[in-house]
């Protein structure tokens, strides 16, 4: 995690450094390592897995859907121009 993601989740340095020192003491120095090869697989599992996602989605989208729907939006953004604009005029 960089500086900037603790930053966001409200982690101080300090604060921090307090926790690490309990997860220390907690858990002692031999099973520190164990746990940060564990949480650090676990992260790149999920990350792993968000890019699969992404590239499912990426897949899914071809060029010839995305003209599609972007008649179908300018057909609607049309009607809409025509519904506003005719309530518009009578006012």
């Amino acid at each position: 995690m960089s500086y900037s993601t603790f930053l966001f989740l409200g982690i101080s340095g300090g604060e921090l450094v307090v926790v690490l020192l309990l997860v220390l003491l907690l858990f002692g120095a031999r099973r520190l390592p164990e746990m940060a090869r564990t949480f650090g697989k676990g992260l790149r599992d999920v990350r792993h897995a968000a890019d699969e996602v992404k590239q499912q989605i990426t897949d899914g989208t071809d060029d010839e859907s995305l003209q599609k729907f972007k008649q179908k939006v300018e057909k609607e953004k049309k009607e809409i121009e025509d519904i506003t604009g005719s309530v518009s005029r009578k006012l």
